[in-house]
């Protein structure tokens, strides 16, 4: 697999960051000894590419912060961080069982609990749901991280992340500069009154939109969702009718990273489907 870097700006850096440190927190009180846990750039030459074994975690994040980061864990590193997470000795397996998922599942969600209350000091409450998901992310990924648990040895558990725009141009908010101090008056001179200072408003209403009017974001439209069985997931094949849970009179929806921002009716245009905006969602 050919190595790719990526450069990460300072504050999706600090997010990263944050969750290399309560993951090797984690890792390190399960096992009793200092597991830490490296936030790399570039690809490690042992990361697997991509394979249908893969094990794929979507991390949603709400309040202060908001968007999605989405982790591929390969096989090998799925059993390595299960074997230390249910305290079993090391090793090798061809594959990951069910109940290793689940383990490492779990394992990340921990991690998650501690990275919330971490990025809740500097940014505001934040809220993660960690998920199981079945197949790689529907948005491009805006950022791509690499985290490696413990030594930089060849069965070092290795994971992918990647980063939705949303989730970057969240981070990368800043507050407006704060205003220049006024000269100091002669000594002679009355001091005038102290202005009471202004409140601070809400992390969400200080953000300046125009740093993102450029952020590419990728939306969805949802024709209608349906719960299956794993069983009945594992009986499809083609031809096979999965009845949706919409009619079709109704309108779509329009999601932005999981969130409905608009709804509309379905048209056709160049051979490409459509969505004519018949509602928009309000803010906030």
């Amino acid at each position: 697999m050919s190595s790719s870097s990526t450069a990460i700006p300072p504050e999706p850096a600090q997010y990263l960051q944050t969750w290399a440190d309560v993951l090797g927190q984690v890792l390190g009180e399960i096992s009793g000894s200092a597991m830490p846990c490296a936030l790399l750039t570039e690809a490690p030459a042992g990361l697997t590419p991509a394979a249908d074994d893969d094990f794929r975690v979507l991390a949603t994040s709400s309040g202060a912060v908001r968007g999605e980061m989405s982790l591929r864990l390969p096989a090998a590193s799925v059993v390595r961080l299960a074997q230390i997470f249910m305290s079993e000795p090391a090793a090798p397996a061809a594959e990951a069982t069910a109940e290793q998922r689940e383990a490492v599942l779990e394992l990340l969600r921990q991690a998650g609990g501690l990275a919330a209350t971490a990025i809740a000091a500097s940014l505001g409450e934040v809220q993660l749901r960690l998920e199981a998901a079945p197949a790689a992310p529907s948005w491009p990924a805006a950022l791509t991280a690499w985290l490696r648990a413990g030594d930089d040895s060849p069965t070092a558990p290795l994971l992918e992340i990647h980063l939705s725009a949303a989730l970057v141009a969240t981070l990368r908010v800043e507050a407006p500069p704060p205003a220049a101090a006024a000269p100091t008056p002669p000594v002679e001179a009355e001091p005038a009154p102290a202005a009471p200072a202004a409140p601070l408003a809400p992390h969400d209403e200080r953000v300046n939109l125009g740093v993102l009017m450029d952020v590419e974001m990728s939306v969805t439209l949802r024709f209608g969702s349906r719960q299956l069985l794993l069983r009945e997931v594992l009986d499809l094949n083609p031809g096979s009718v999965v009845e949706l849970d919409r009619q079709v009179q109704e309108p779509v929806d329009m999601l932005l990273d999981g969130r409905v921002v608009a709804r509309g009716e379905l048209v056709v245009m160049g051979g490409n489907y459509g969505m004519r905006v018949t509602e928009v969602a309000p803010a906030g």
